[in-house]
């Protein structure tokens, strides 16, 4: 029988109000059975299963099947037979309290929520002001979505003035960062997803409007870790000064674009910007915004950063104007953006989620 909720077994009062009190935390609930003849229905199926100190020789006794997710609570750090017993239960871990309770609500949480999808980030970084990396994040973001990929775009530029005025979305009711700075640990994933802003249909987190602080690494870390375990693509539009939140964004971005206008100073400024930033990239490739006819060619920008291309983008009639209306880029595929964006995507999320473009 499978069951939801993680497996607590013991009839120790003490232990139980102890777990009670940890899976309150986690935000999840346990399937309670006082020995292993009530643990037996549940026992296969829970995604997770803590016996306690009281508990274990029974459960030992009672040869249940074998499973991976099985956690044994020490009740002396002395006993140096509890190993034995934890061979015989069948536990992977053994854990003793309160020294292990943040791995056990962190462990009851993943439980809860799953093993999550592991999304793929990606950053985008302005080689110089105005490069239209926002716009490219932005659209990014909206032609994931529109391709039936769950997609979270996120602000990391605390002075951009806030990436939700792209959609139109600055009155929108919803989580932003300033609401997250004192962060730390394992944010749950669902509560996260159901607190943030949607526009145009899109998970957004973004900065307000008042002053913005630095972000603590820390809580950059725990925002990612959430966000990853909900959402197939993460989109991050980072600042050119990369502070402690990029120093997090980066070496977790599957691939970072640094955005280029096809312009002699343009790539002066961007070869800067690129120079920390390939320390901390896993994969850095180069997008060209370029103006028409004339001017640098994208083969050229890339070759004079030494960087791979990853794409081009031409002028796109109307965008600006669809812009300060807040209609975001990127839903239609057959635009200069929507092409970029949907070959970026079919590398990078090749697996359609049902959703036509």
């Amino acid at each position: 029988m499978s069951i939801d909720r993680p497996l607590l077994v013991t009839a120790d009062a003490d232990v139980l109000d102890d777990l009670l009190r940890l899976a309150a935390t986690a935000g999840v609930e346990f399937e309670v059975a006082p020995d292993a003849t009530g643990a037996r229905r549940a026992w296969a199926g829970a995604p997770l299963v803590v016996v306690g100190p009281d508990a274990a020789h029974c459960c030992a006794r009672a040869r249940l099947p074998r499973r991976a997710g099985v956690v044994l609570l020490g009740g002396d750090l002395d006993d140096a037979g509890v190993w034995q017993l934890a061979v015989e239960v069948g536990a992977e871990h053994v854990l003793f309290l309160p020294d292990a309770e943040p791995w056990l609500v962190g462990a009851l949480a993943d439980a809860a929520e799953g093993p999550g999808s592991d999304g793929v980030v990606v950053a985008v970084l302005g080689g110089r002001g105005g490069a239209g990396a926002t716009t490219l994040a932005c659209a990014l973001a909206v032609s994931a979505e529109r391709l039936g990929h769950r997609t979270l775009l996120v602000d990391g530029d605390p002075l951009g003035g806030g990436i939700d005025l792209v959609f139109g979305g600055e009155l929108q009711a919803g989580l932003r960062w300033p609401d997250l700075g004192a962060t730390r640990g394992r944010v749950p994933a669902v509560a996260l997803s159901e607190a943030l802003p949607r526009l145009h249909d899109l998970a957004v987190l973004s900065w307000g409007r008042e002053a913005a602080p630095p972000l603590p690494a820390a809580a950059v870390r725990s925002v990612l870790a959430a966000s990853r375990r909900t959402y197939d693509l993460v989109v991050v539009d980072l600042a050119r000064t990369l502070d402690d939140g990029a120093h997090e964004v980066l070496p977790l971005a599957r691939l970072t674009l640094l955005v280029v206008p096809a312009e002699v100073r343009a790539a002066a400024a961007a070869a800067r910007v690129a120079a920390p930033a390939a320390l901390l990239c896993r994969d850095l490739r180069v997008i060209v915004r370029t103006p028409g006819p004339g001017g640098l060619g994208a083969r050229e920008v890339a070759s004079a950063l030494q960087l791979p291309l990853a794409g081009e983008l031409r002028p796109e009639p109307g965008l600006e104007a669809a812009l300060e209306r807040g209609e975001p880029p990127g839903r239609r595929a057959r635009s200069p953006l929507g092409v970029c964006c949907d070959g970026l995507l079919a590398e990078l999320l090749p697996v359609s989620k049902g959703r036509a473009a």
